[in-house]
């Protein structure tokens, strides 16, 4: 496993260094991320697997401490190894109280990590401030403050049990570090002196207290409140007790939400940002998630998709520069990272380079494309930045670290179908996973919303100025819309999409916008079939007249599956112009050129009486599924009466019986490694689901010539094969295609057929339609016989071709419980010399292991153990390169990404090289883990 792309799943802490120009990411299972310019990327796992609640980084050091939800303290460093950094934490702490005291007196809620690099200071939740060193985390207990030598500076009259509860921020003044300023959640809040250890300043707040920031001279601090109100106070030496400048409710004057959080910038025009989270009135806007900009006469509450976990401003952190000067406001949401450009006017947001929401709408199928020519892949990076002209154009602002990895070698394609009809292309060559283009079905079809809805759109006067950003969306207008399968062709930029409703759309590559009609076909898979009456959902209505489309690929034609069932298989031969589709009912080819469909072919058995429920049903009966296992259980009894000879008496019958149950548990029991392969009845549901599609130029009716063919495996174990007539270049458009049934095999043991392939005279799986005519592929060798392989859920078996007599197989189920879920043929290159290569299967099993099984001798070279099987929707997501990689979701918004291959490796590999420093009271030119290193 090599490197994670997408979004944390749930998210629960933020952090930034602006000295190392890199930002931390806490989640709920305890993972730590950092991430800085693409490509720097850094992960650690704490072993508690505790939620994250805070993260620090040690100023000027390549150090940061995380607070977990039991309260221990942990320690990170990244170090230098082998020529790259890496993150190791270092030391874990817990503050522990002095006997019999209560919980809340150590529990940590305010951390400062102070500048010196030398202590953190803990506030608790009794109101005492801790100090800690570092890196050793011994407590300093003759420096800790105490609530009570706080209350003993304060006037008698604030002064109450409670006032100095629950430290709620501390902050180092930005000019004095003798200085802390100290809040407390009840409104008191004090400037404390560190060396005389007495209150300088008290500032004495009527308001439940939420949170403090210093504006850079440290002449004035703002607080936050939890009655939407913030205050600004000045500090200067000649008064002790200063009253509030200022005290203001931006969303007033109607009870309003808790500003969590605020930011005060200065800049050199001299009007400053106030930038704060929440505050928005409680009655019309509580359920919003914002955080407003106020910059003169702007102002702007950023509405976001979902929960804000936390923000930061990037700001100029130059010690002698004179302003803020903010630049972006980076903001972890639940669901997403948003970044606002604040230089540029209408702050838009930032296109990010990684940390992208895969799952803005959620994932429902995944394709992969290896090598994806330069022409392709430049139309679609040009049709993808037509769709980013709301982004800024300026460059990313966390650029810490440096990335070290080599070039990625070619550029591969992820493309994730969605639930709300999208799909999108992803570059997956390298560490980042980055969106490059977005395309919709949804304008082919007439559904609820209108697209031309416009959910920002305000009108002058509107108070709160609420502007709508991110793109986590999770809900579909229908449910109908979800993509099931994608293929593309690489070569002829030929797309075909398929759906839950039983869509099937092919588009093609248009560098412009258009209009145009999309043809219609209807594909009757049941073909009048008497008896059979669909009880599931109806097909998606369609749009009459022409449609508009934005650049990229644009549909021209769909075939439309009737009954509307779920496309469960679908390929796409783009030399022929021909595309296959199957669903629990059969399967169908098209052709696409001459828009026309060549034929249907019905799979259904008939007691499949569940195909026709639809999957959005939920008619299932538990009464049926105990009905069928019963009854297997008695045919199995039956069958073995008779084996025994059935003609005995009635206690004969009981020990038989009895002897049979024996043996079946002795088999189970004593010898798992031998289990048969268990022989499915034709009355078994879903036996007429089509699994899998394949095209092949074989020799199909005899030895001497070879055509076209179509192939299609179900779940019943049955595989059909049809003879193609395509006709030459010349005369495509003036003939139809023609296919004929040549084939027809059953298995005997009814398993599911889950991959197809044929080998050539060599040995070697068929080229890709165009692959050679691109040369990038040697002729596939038709002197010698061809071989046919199938592989279903429970064995691999090799046939010759065209007799289609048994050659060769490899029992799968001789493992204990194991099923076949995903097969593809990788190709393996040797990672000390470019002159050898083999392909091979790559299998993954119901289990979560990896399998590399030999072509074509189906010898087993290797087995991993890779996804825990428990993870039913991680096995089910998992997607194989061509080349020994794979992808699989690890949560729904991130994909794991591993490698079989020693030659085909894609992880991060960067360095971060820690800047001279000149802080405002240290001159050091070493660097910070030196410093680090001797000091432990």
């Amino acid at each position: 496993q090599t490197v994670e792309h997408g979004f944390p799943h749930q998210p629960s802490a933020l952090g930034y260094s602006p000295f190392l120009h890199l930002m931390a990411i806490g989640t709920r299972s305890g993972a730590i991320k950092l991430y800085g310019a693409p490509g720097v990327e850094f992960m650690g796992l704490h072993e508690e697997n505790n939620t994250v609640m805070q993260i620090h980084f040690i100023p000027d050091q390549c150090q940061l401490v995380t607070l977990l939800d039991d309260n221990s303290l942990h320690l990170w460093s990244l170090k230098q190894h082998s020529g790259a950094s890496e993150l190791r934490e270092e030391h874990r702490f817990t503050l522990k109280g002095p006997p019999g005291s209560p919980p809340s007196a150590t529990q940590v809620t305010a951390v400062l990590p102070h500048s010196s690099r030398e202590v953190l200071y803990l506030g608790t939740e009794s109101g005492n401030i801790f100090v800690v060193e570092l890196p050793s985390f011994r407590v300093l207990e003759d420096r800790t403050i105490t609530s009570e030598a706080v209350l003993h500076w304060v006037p008698e009259d604030y002064c109450n049990r409670r006032s100095c509860e629950l430290v709620e921020a501390l902050r180092e003044h930005p000019k004095n570090p003798d200085q802390i300023l100290i809040g407390y959640s009840r409104g008191l809040i004090v400037l404390w002196d560190l060396q005389n250890n007495k209150v300088t300043h008290h500032f004495l707040g009527s308001q439940q207290l939420e949170n403090l920031y210093w504006q850079r001279d440290g002449s004035k601090f703002i607080s936050c409140h939890y009655d939407g109100s913030y205050t600004q106070w000045p500090v200067s030496s000649d008064n002790r007790h200063p009253e509030p400048l200022e005290n203001f409710v931006p969303y007033g004057p109607f009870p309003c939400k808790a500003i969590s959080k605020i930011y005060w910038q200065t800049t050199k025009n001299g009007l400053p940002y106030i930038i704060f989270q929440g505050g928005m009135p409680r009655a019309s806007y509580g359920d919003r998630h914002s955080i407003s900009v106020v910059h003169g006469s702007q102002q702007t509450a950023f509405d976001f998709t979902s929960r804000v976990i936390d923000f930061f401003i990037i700001f100029s952190s130059e010690p002698t520069a004179e302003f803020d000067d903010p630049s972006a406001m980076v903001v972890l949401a639940e669901e997403e990272l948003v970044v606002i450009d604040l230089k540029t006017a209408g702050w838009p947001a930032v296109h990010p380079p990684y940390l992208a929401s895969l799952h803005c709408s959620a994932i429902t199928c995944s394709h992969h494309v290896s090598n994806i020519p330069l022409k392709l892949w430049e139309r679609i990076i040009s049709a993808g930045s037509k769709q980013n002209i709301h982004y800024s154009n300026m460059p990313w602002p966390i650029d810490g670290g440096t990335n070290i990895a080599p070039d990625p070698p070619q550029r591969d394609l992820l493309l994730t179908g969605h639930e709300d009809g999208t799909v999108r292309f992803w570059d997956a060559s390298g560490v980042c996973l980055h969106l490059l283009y977005k395309l919709s079905t949804v304008r082919v079809f007439l559904t609820d919303a209108d697209p031309n809805d416009n959910m920002n759109t305000l009108g002058e006067d509107e108070w709160p100025p609420l502007r709508k950003v991110g793109t986590f969306d999770p809900y579909s207008d229908d449910p109908r819309l979800g993509i099931q399968k994608i293929y593309l062709c690489k070569y002829s930029g030929y797309l075909a999409v398929a759906g839950t409703a039983g869509q099937v759309l092919v588009m093609e590559l248009n560098d412009e916008d258009a209009e145009h009609v999309v043809d219609h076909a209807e594909a009757d898979l049941l073909q009048d079939q008497e008896g059979y009456r669909w009880k599931g959902h109806e097909k998606l209505k369609t749009r009459d007249g022409p449609v508009r489309f934005e650049a990229g690929f644009q549909p021209f034609v769909l075939v439309q599956c009737q009954p509307p069932a779920v496309v469960t298989s679908l390929a796409l031969h783009s030399e022929w112009k021909l595309v296959a589709f199957g669903t629990s009912h059969g399967f169908g080819l098209f052709d696409h050129q001459q828009k026309r469909l060549v034929f249907v072919k019905c799979t259904l058995h008939p007691s499949d009486q569940l195909a026709l429920e639809g999957p959005l049903s939920r008619v299932k009966s538990l009464k049926k599924s105990l009905r069928q296992s019963f009854r297997r259980i008695r045919r199995s009894r039956v069958s073995s009466r008779k084996r025994r000879g059935g003609s005995g008496n009635a206690s004969e019958v009981q020990e038989a019986n009895a002897k049979f149950d024996q043996d079946t548990l002795q088999e189970m029991e004593l010898a798992p490694v031998q289990r048969k392969i268990e022989a499915r009845s034709a009355e078994d549901s879903f036996t007429g689901f089509v699994r899998t599609l394949y095209f092949a130029d074989t020799f199909l009716r005899d030895s001497s010539r070879h055509c076209p063919s179509l192939w299609a495996g179900t779940n019943g174990g049955t595989v059909y094969a049809f003879c193609l007539r395509v006709p030459p270049a010349e005369r495509r458009m003036d003939e139809p295609v023609r296919a004929e049934q040549a084939k027809e095999i059953q298995l005997m043991h009814r398993a599911p057929v889950v991959g197809i392939l044929v080998l050539d005279g060599r040995s070697n799986p068929l080229p890709e339609p165009l692959e050679v005519a691109h040369d990038l592929s040697k002729s596939p060798d038709m002197q010698g016989s061809h071989q046919l392989l199938v592989v279903s859920e429970e064995q691999f078996k090799v046939f010759t071709l065209p007799k289609v007599s048994s050659k060769l197989k490899l029992k799968l189920t001789a493992l204990e419980g194991c099923r076949v879920r995903k097969v593809t043929v990788a190709n393996f290159g040797s990672c000390k010399t470019d002159d050898y290569s083999e392909n091979d299967l790559t299998v993954l099993t119901n289990l979560g292991d990896i399998q590399i099984i030999s072509l074509p001798f189906l010898k087993l070279q290797i087995r991993y153990p890779c996804i825990r099987k428990e993870d039913v929707s991680g096995i089910a997501s998992c997607v194989f390169t061509k080349y020994g990689q794979g992808f699989y979701l690890i949560s729904p918004s991130e994909f794991e990404r591993f490698s079989l291959s020693t030659k085909w490796l894609v992880e991060p590999r960067c360095i971060v090289d820690i800047p001279e420093v000149t802080s405002n009271n240290h001159v050091h030119n070493k660097s910070g883990m030196e410093n680090a290193i001797r000091k432990s």
